[in-house]
């Protein structure tokens, strides 16, 4: 049983994989996040900064720590993500821009600019998706899909607008349904979805549902203020 949690941006993810391991004993896999992985891809840079080949790098970089991740878990794993995401997320960017925020002027400007390469940027994506494909199709038992039901998070890092969320959420959907993969929506919040989950693949629970979200809630938040502090002291040290 190898099962993608997957959705776009904010779209609880994390939290619920780390809930569902806590609960189930089922381990949980992923990859470092981009942001994690910047600093030694691409040093001195953020995402926004990042060229296409750059862009290309961190989702290469992150597509290889996932599949080692999963391969050590053997065949039992809830993944945070999967390999379609970082395929899907240069994808999207292709249609929104580098940095979705932008001003649609400055869209435009950097779309005209970028127009004659467009063609070999496009042909790197789609060879990246072909692998990710493969590698989906090959590996996950079943996607669960988390759809945009809460607000995107602001968080100073992810170029991110709510047009790039509807375009990578539809892209994942269409592609899991394009790859035959069987898949299940579930929404709600937190505590709805890991019980509608834990029943539908017939999980038992170890620990309590309620004491498993109080547990992923708090290292999720944790972790995340670690790898802020690291990002930081990092940044500090190449620019020392």
């Amino acid at each position: 049983m190898k099962i993608a949690i997957s959705g776009t941006y904010s779209t609880g993810k994390t939290t619920l994989t780390e809930a569902l391991a806590i609960a189930t004993q089922v381990p949980r896999t992923q990859a470092r996040t981009m942001r994690e992985i910047l600093p030694d891809a691409v040093p001195g840079k953020t995402l926004e900064q990042c060229n296409p080949a750059e862009l290309l790098n961190l989702g290469l970089s992150r597509l290889s720590e996932r599949v080692v991740n999963e391969e050590r878990c053997g065949d039992h794993f809830f993944s945070d993500g999967s390999c379609l995401h970082e395929w899907v997320y240069g994808a999207a960017r292709l249609e929104t821009g580098i940095n979705p925020n932008e001003s649609d002027f400055v869209l435009a400007m950097k779309r005209f600019i970028s127009k004659p390469y467009a063609p070999i940027h496009r042909g790197y994506i789609d060879a990246f998706g072909n692998v990710a494909k493969r590698y989906a199709k090959k590996t996950y038992s079943k996607f669960v899909h988390l759809p945009i039901e809460f607000d995107l998070v602001e968080d100073g890092h992810r170029p991110v607008s709510d047009n790039f969320r509807r375009l990578s959420n539809d892209l994942l959907l269409s592609t899991v349904k394009e790859l035959n993969i069987p898949h299940i929506s579930v929404g709600g919040d937190l505590r709805s979805r890991l019980l509608t989950i834990a029943e539908h693949f017939g999980l038992p629970f170890h620990v309590d549902p309620d004491e498993a979200i109080e547990k992923a809630v708090s290292k999720v938040k944790a972790e995340a203020i670690e790898i802020e502090n690291h990002r930081l002291s990092v940044l500090a040290a190449q620019q020392a």
